[in-house]
């Protein structure tokens, strides 16, 4: 089996052992979940290889419209990542992510929890709007009539709302929440081509992954993004024996933490811990040298204040630990 590594300070940059033999695979699934959780595999594929597969959306609808499955973000897989022990550092580069139908739904009603208890009282009557995807110009475009938003068209955006490995303890999780093992954290820069990284807590790592939104702002502060199904490709590495304890990810520009927890200040802590492991660890910075650096150059997202647990994300500019030069 050809094992994908990292190097320290360049954790984006995938390497194959010279010689390795890599696999596409092509997976319709037949089934789905709406618990994350050690499941009979649906699939079995090495570091290296590349899954092509698709999802449904939040409500169990597939790419002609059809309600499929029941809804609650229901996830396809498990994929059983070989030689993925507990321990390990389970790696996915999210190579694509494209909508596969012509309409998307979201909802259209604040959620009472994130404004004032006061005014909560004053919102209206939650109703479904629907979008058009023009797929050629990347664009989604309201077509339930809001008085207002006549024509109004976003820039598509497309991420994965809710994804992750089986969680420790024999646990499983709702899609409708998060944790340690990932989940539903309904972050928006979870998008084609970010590197993710979840720890590894059972034999095989077991990957889930649904829930695709065609755009959604910070927060999912109406419960919902613009729900739709996805064709999805996606590049599985692993590192072996490296541990790390909340889901991360990079971009060009960040290396992010995801923080799963309510209330929100917990979650934020979970988040800005593990980025100063990370940073300890790869960089080869002390903790108060961490805390400098972050100190004056950290940002912060919110990921999501819907669910039963909130996500913050953690955010470290690569601009500035490059400049360090002696890192890690």
């Amino acid at each position: 089996m050809t094992i994908l590594t990292l190097y320290s300070r360049l954790p984006d940059s995938l390497l194959l052992e010279e010689g390795g033999r890599v696999t596409t695979h092509h997976f319709q699934p037949t089934h789905y979940h709406t618990a994350i959780a050690a499941h009979e595999p649906v699939l079995r594929v090495a570091a290296g290889d590349t899954v092509i597969t698709t999802t449904v959306d939040a409500g169990g609808r597939d790419a002609q419209g059809d309600a499929v499955t029941p809804g609650g973000n229901p996830q396809t897989g498990p994929f059983f990542i070989e030689g993925a022990e507990p321990g390990d550092t389970l790696v996915l580069r999210l190579d694509r992510l494209t909508p596969n139908r012509d309409t998307g739904v979201s909802a259209t009603v604040l959620a009472p929890n994130v404004v004032d208890p006061s005014f909560a009282r004053e919102l209206p009557e939650g109703q479904p709007a629907e979008w058009r995807i023009d797929h050629g110009g990347k664009t989604a475009t309201l077509a339930t009539p809001v008085a207002g938003l006549a024509g109004f068209t976003l820039p598509l955006a497309t991420m994965l709302g809710c994804f992750g490995v089986a969680p420790p303890r024999g646990q499983a999780i709702s899609t409708a929440t998060s944790a340690e093992h990932g989940g539903n954290m309904d972050y928006r820069g979870f998008r084609e081509g970010v590197t993710v990284y979840l720890p590894v807590f059972v034999p095989g790592a077991l990957f889930h992954l649904g829930d695709g939104h065609a755009v959604q702002g910070d927060g999912e502060i109406v419960g919902t993004g613009i729900e739709i199904s996805l064709d999805v490709q996606f590049t599985v590495g692993l590192r072996k024996g490296k541990r790390i304890g909340w889901p991360r990810g990079e971009n060009d520009d960040y290396l992010f933490t995801a923080g799963n927890a309510r209330p929100l200040d917990q979650a934020l802590q979970h988040a800005t811990t593990e980025m100063v492991r990370w940073l300890r660890d790869d960089y080869g910075l002390e903790t108060r040298a961490a805390s400098t650096l972050l100190g004056q150059c950290v940002e912060y997202e919110v990921g999501n204040v819907f669910d039963p647990a909130y996500t913050m994300i953690c955010k470290a500019p690569k601009r500035v630990l490059n400049s360090l030069g002696g890192g890690g």
